[in-house]
């Protein structure tokens, strides 16, 4: 069939559809989701936590983003920019990006390039800390060609040139609104934080951080039809196994986020018949970070867990490699995630040209070979049975955020660690603290006061160059980014870097493949990071509810203004 015909065709049937199959926006009413970790902020530009970059796109959104196949689809944008059809130069140097025509504001005020090269000069900004600022690693400048084209150059040929303006990570926001909110002031625009004005399906109503946040239809959405809800409720608080029962047990919400719960859990849930789960596999790692730094309360608030001081401790990567060769894996995964987790040794475990086989051996618990590490860095046993070196006892402050089986894998690794000798205090953290980006609270995972901290993260799309350019030097958060930053661990390896740089001048994919696995590897190998397990990504859907489908690669809002209550 010729694409005339399916053309015809699809607008015959269009024409002979009842009036009662005709979408209205707002025809499904309410719509309840709940996040256990509630958002602390709706921007995605001043926090790193995956509950504040998927409330906040909700209502702003990026030129293109990757469906559920990991496939790029063009979102404000008309189309993505290729070689092929004149978007990419020929010396890979730029791309241009052109905007859909008519695109308003929620406040209806219209959507220009203007506003698309203030995002890039919002999280550049020198003296600002943007916890995304990895999206437009290599870009020199951003030119506004008219109203609707931009031109986004790089320093240089950049093969993959999809990181500024592209996924939920990305977003483009207001420069009307951002316009007093640019460099060591942007945590200071409560405002516009907490109610950005936003080309999404919906609006902020009222914003209530670390708890609920109220939306209604975006009535200057670009689809007439859609939102299909009238309004939106999303509830923060409580934890993994409430929102799992308020979904597939009494049918009180419509969807619940990161079900972090034991397989046999959810599954007695879902006997309630009021929802079901949704598992897929991506990019999502359970890991243990390490500190690198000295993170000691006794330091200066200037130099504490910053590369002013490096760790007493954690520096010898004799140490870090005992810490991960003491894990058994494979127990981790059978008693907190079941099908729905594989033993992690990668940083990067997709897709699978990406994933290394350099680092299998970690699933095998080896603690003879950890305890041999120990002895050779001369930690010798003492009488209680903590390792002590120079008169220092071998103590660790692990931390987490507040969640069921994250401290089930505390208690398990404090058991293991202290077979080898290794004493680790443990910290939960409230997770809406933990991922949040305050840069006054102590307790966040950027700003890392403990030896060693556990969480789970993800990239979006299919290539991980961009996720890999958070461990270059100077990425790290601090004082003076507002302790902002991707660089957890305050990694810094100038062959690391000059690799990545590598990495972005190559264009063929085996060979992009190749780095990527060599990069992963040297975080990996140096036990910088410490992977646990690989985790499918587990949510729950009301059975009434369409439309949501879980994605992998991008933010699991991605698509909310297409929701809708099946009839």
């Amino acid at each position: 069939m010729n694409s005339k015909v399916a053309l015809l065709g699809a607008a015959a049937a269009f024409v002979m559809m009842p009036v009662s199959a005709m979408a209205e926006r707002g025809e499904s009413g309410h719509l309840n989701v709940i996040y256990w970790q509630a958002p602390s902020i709706m921007n995605p530009y001043l926090s790193g936590g995956t509950k504040d970059v998927d409330a906040a796109n909700i209502v702003i959104e990026p030129l293109a983003r990757y469906n559920i196949e990991g496939e790029l689809t063009a979102w404000l944008a008309e189309e993505i920019p290729t070689v092929e059809n004149g978007g990419v130069a020929e010396d890979l140097t730029s791309i241009t990006w052109r905007l859909r025509e008519g695109l308003l504001w929620s406040d209806g005020t219209p959507v220009t390039s203007t506003d698309v090269a203030f995002t890039a000069e919002y999280c550049m900004h020198p003296e600002g800390g943007c916890a995304q600022l990895r999206q437009f690693e290599g870009v020199e400048s951003v030119e506004i060609v008219d109203d609707r084209t931009v031109t986004v150059h790089f320093e240089g040929p950049t093969p993959v040139p999809y990181g500024p303006f592209v996924t939920g990570f990305s977003p483009i926001i207001q420069a009307a609104q951002f316009a007093d909110c640019l460099g060591a002031r942007a945590p200071e625009c409560t405002e516009a934080n907490f109610y950005p004005i936003g080309t999404g399906g919906f609006r902020v109503t009222d914003f209530r951080p670390n708890d609920v946040v109220q939306f209604v239809a975006n009535e200057n959405y670009r689809d007439p039809e859609m939102p299909y809800f009238a309004t939106l409720t999303l509830k923060g608080g409580g934890d993994a196994a409430s929102a799992g029962r308020a979904v597939m047990e009494t049918g009180e919400m419509d969807y619940a986020w990161n079900l972090q719960l034991a397989p046999d859990v959810i599954a007695t849930m879902a006997q309630g018949g009021r929802g079901v789960p949704m598992a897929a596999f991506g990019t999502l790692v359970e890991r243990i970070e390490v500190n690198l730094t000295n993170p000691s309360p006794d330091l200066p608030p200037e130099t504490r867990s910053t590369r002013a001081e490096m760790h007493p401790i954690l520096s010898d990567i004799r140490v870090r490699e005992a810490l991960s060769r003491a894990i058994d894996r494979e127990l981790l995964v059978e008693i907190g995630y079941g099908v729905a987790g594989l033993p992690g040794c990668n940083l990067v475990p997709a897709p699978p040209m990406f994933a290394s086989d350099t680092n299998n051996d970690c699933v095998t618990q080896d603690l003879d070979r950890a305890r041999a590490l120990l002895d050779e860095a001369g930690w010798t046993v003492g009488g209680d049975g903590i390792r002590v070196r120079d008169g220092v006892r071998l103590v660790l402050d692990y931390q987490t955020s507040t969640n069921a089986v994250r401290q089930d894998f505390q208690a398990l690794i404090q058991q293991w660690w202290r077979e080898i000798g290794v004493e680790a205090n443990l910290r939960n953290i409230n997770a809406s603290v933990f991922f949040g980006g305050d840069p006054g609270s102590p307790d966040t995972f950027q700003k890392f006061y403990a030896d060693v901290e556990m969480y789970a993260n993800n990239f979006a799309g299919t290539d991980p160059a961009t996720y890999l350019g958070q461990y270059l030097c100077g990425n790290e958060p601090r004082p003076e980014t507002q302790w902002q930053g991707e660089n957890i661990n305050r990694f810094c390896d100038p062959a690391y870097d000059a690799l990545h740089a590598e990495l972005g001048r190559t264009a063929a994919i085996e060979d992009r493949a190749r780095i990527a696995r060599e990069l992963n590897d040297m975080l990996v190998r140096s036990y910088t990071i410490i992977p646990l397990v690989s985790r499918g990504r587990v949510s729950a859907r009301s059975v009434t509810l369409e439309g949501a489908d879980l994605n992998t690669w991008d933010s699991e809002t991605w698509a909310i203004a297409s929701w809708r209550r099946a009839n």
